[in-house]
């Protein structure tokens, strides 16, 4: 085999699976990302404020314990954050570890984008040198099935050579209970309907924390609003408040900060996100 074919072999291998690169100074920043490669500082991490998140008391109360275990080298579980849209579930994860870095925890966040899956043993081999806890945060995770990279997260939360590290917790939000949908379907299936169920259910299993952010009324809407308004001394009407989640067609923290930032313009007031 002739130096060029050997050469251009190698740039193909290459392609397939790029070799990592220096990732940055993994004591020092509160905040990564990890973009398949390597580890990059967050110049600015300013979560949103632990107490400023409302209506979701009970989720961000065991959240924060949790994490604090963790920070502290205690037992600590693998959370799988679920629900509706905008109730909160990304700024709870940011707000917890925001609130442990404040109480002196040295614990780092660090995001991976649901499509670096197939890079996780990478990462896991890095943070597992790293002399520090890690939350790996991975927001907005679901499959269209319990196939492919779903079994590769399984894998991963199993145990083995390429478990993720006991300096690391994960932290996965998802729009779905079992991060993979379920269907009537799985009542037809050809095969055993118990191994169906329990091959989808698989990978939800594996997480030690369950904690389910659901759509709000519209009392705890107006509520939510209130504590921001308090906070930040603004005035509001509750019918206004209303009729700004009427137009949207949703209720949510999410829909409640947009109608608190558009009081802050209104009223000539700045705010710190």
């Amino acid at each position: 085999m002739n130096e060029e074919l050997l050469a251009r072999i190698a740039d193909a291998l290459e392609r397939l699976a790029p070799s990592l690169v220096s990732s940055d100074d993994l004591t020092a920043a509160p905040a990564y990302v990890w973009d398949g490669r390597a580890a990059r500082a967050v110049e600015q991490f300013a979560p949103a404020a632990y107490e400023l998140l409302y209506g979701i008391d009970a989720q961000k109360s065991v959240l924060l314990e949790n994490t604090r275990r963790h920070a502290a080298g205690l037992p600590a579980h693998d959370a799988l954050i679920w629900g509706a849209r905008g109730t909160g579930k990304s700024a709870g994860v940011g707000a917890v570890i925001g609130r442990v870095q404040e109480e002196g925890g040295d614990l780092a966040l660090m995001q991976c984008g649901s499509d670096k899956l197939s890079s996780l043993p990478a990462l896991f081999s890095l943070l597992r040198r790293a002399e520090r806890r890690f939350i790996l945060f991975i927001d907005d995770l679901g499959f269209d099935d319990a196939g492919g990279d779903a079994r590769v997260l399984r894998s991963l939360l199993d145990g083995g050579a390429n478990a993720r590290p006991g300096n690391v917790r994960l932290y996965v939000t998802s729009n779905r209970r079992h991060i993979v949908p379920r269907t009537m379907s799985e009542q037809d299936d050809p095969i055993n309907q118990r191994d169906v169920v329990d091959d989808k259910m698989a990978l939800s299993d594996r997480f030690g924390l369950s904690l389910g952010f659901h759509t709000i009324d519209q009392d705890a809407y107006v509520a939510i609003i209130s504590g921001y308004a308090a906070h930040y001394g603004l005035s509001f009407d509750a019918q206004d408040a209303i009729q700004w989640a009427t137009q949207r067609g949703s209720r949510s923290g999410r829909v409640a900060w947009q109608y608190v930032v558009e009081l802050a313009g209104r009223q000539g007031k700045t705010l710190p996100r």
